[in-house]
């Protein structure tokens, strides 16, 4: 194997990604808007991103154990083809009707079903693409390549909000997602068949969940890391409305203030990637590190919108600096200790507890957006979750070291 992260595969699945994340910016930023403007309600957005994240709940389940047993490149490549058309007929739609909130309702769930099984294959191939001792570089990049495409997209994003119109960003995304899943059909990777026999019935599937489940409740460093993390990421997924309607709504703010987060953010990731990149850390550091970004980064959500913006820029570079050099560690860490012949049933589980936690969490901030000021609104939120932090991380503080430890120990 070479000796280098910039291989074939990694390079094609790099560009694919960026294709995708590309245009999902782009269209995600002008639906937030289109759709609080229609109904100028943070509980209706909020419904949204639940409805979203739904299908996760279920379709993980339902595929993982075949992903587990089958190749896996092929899920990957037809959910971004058959996403890319459900963008085409959805612009098309768009030139020709108005908006309508529960035809939108309906499409979002059509795109979170291929999002949920696109990510999953994501999650599974991912780490066959890496180089052996590369895997922390591999997932700094991961990580950093939303946001650095983010900062550059938000400001364009508004701009082709305002001058393109939705309808024509969709069909943008459309052409990328296609352009995505040609470039992830060039990759070459040998995927044998795993488990036994053949033949693949109810039966089988059912077992195969519950030696997943058996795993992970026998593995409570994973557990915890992954209820903090759903919690984290469900009250998070629940601010995006509240930030929406706070730069609406709020005397002196506006759209373009609220895409210049995206700047600040990047610049921090950008500064801790680098960091990340070329560096390692000593693995008796990593809990210690991790769970300080953890706190830190509940506390700045407190603070946020009670700051001048100017500081509030300066929030936002911070978590983006902490956010990537833990994100890295801890993705690298979790897919080095899963065994691979369960890797696509525990990140089906993992990603069953995320996507319950944002369907619940994000309605309920949304719906107490509607009857409290927004900044006590995320400050209370935030505060839960760092309490949240305390009873799952810290707990497991032991069994969390040995997770973040493993390739030590190899």
């Amino acid at each position: 194997m070479r000796d280098t992260l910039w291989t074939r595969n990694f390079t094609l699945i790099t560009c694919a990604t960026g294709l995708g994340a590309v245009g999902g910016i782009a269209s995600s930023f002008a639906l937030s808007f289109l759709v609080f403007d229609e109904t100028g309600s943070t509980l209706a957005s909020a419904l949204l991103i639940a409805m979203q994240f739904l299908p996760s709940s279920l379709l993980p389940l339902a595929v993982s154990p075949w992903m587990d047993r089958l190749p896996r490149k092929p899920f990957l490549v037809v959910g971004d083809a058959v996403n890319g058309l459900c963008y085409l007929l959805a612009g098309l739609y768009l030139r020709h009707y108005p908006f309508s909130y529960v035809g939108y309702l309906a499409f979002s769930l059509l795109l979170a079903c291929l999002t949920s099984m696109d990510e999953l294959a994501y999650k599974s191939l991912y780490p066959k693409l890496l180089t052996e001792g590369k895997e922390e570089k591999g997932y700094t990049i991961s990580s950093m390549l939303y946001p650095v495409l983010k900062v550059v997209m938000m400001p364009v994003s508004a701009l082709l909000f305002e001058t393109m119109g939705v309808s024509n960003i969709l069909l943008m995304q459309a052409g990328l997602s296609l352009s995505a899943a040609l470039l992830e059909s060039r990759i070459r990777v040998h995927e044998e068949r795993r488990g036994e026999g053949t033949r693949f019935s109810p039966r089988v599937w059912l077992s195969d969940l519950r030696e997943a489940a058996r795993y992970l409740k026998g593995e409570p460093g994973l557990l915890n890391l992954f209820v903090y993390m759903g919690m984290t990421n469900g009250v998070a997924a629940g601010y995006g409305p509240l930030l929406v309607a706070f730069f609406r709504t709020m005397p002196g703010m506006t759209t373009a203030m609220y895409s210049l987060f995206s700047v600040a953010e990047f610049a921090g990731r950008t500064l801790g990637g680098l960091v990340r990149y070329r560096s390692i850390m000593q693995p008796k550091r990593r809990f210690a590190f991790l769970f300080g970004v953890y706190q830190a980064y509940e506390l700045m959500d407190i603070s946020l919108l009670w700051l001048p913006y100017p500081l509030m820029l300066l929030n936002r570079a911070a978590c983006g600096f902490l956010g990537i050099n833990s994100a890295a560690i801890r993705q690298a860490a979790v897919q080095r200790y899963l065994p691979d012949r369960l890797r696509a049933r525990v990140s089906a589980l993992e990603s069953v507890l995320f996507a319950a936690a944002v369907a619940v969490l994000s309605l309920a901030v949304g719906a107490l957006g509607e009857i409290m000021d927004l900044r006590v609104c995320l400050s209370l939120c935030a505060a839960a979750t760092l309490l949240v932090c305390w009873l799952t991380v810290f707990r497991s503080r032991e069994h969390i070291r040995r997770v973040l430890a493993y390739k030590a120990q190899e």
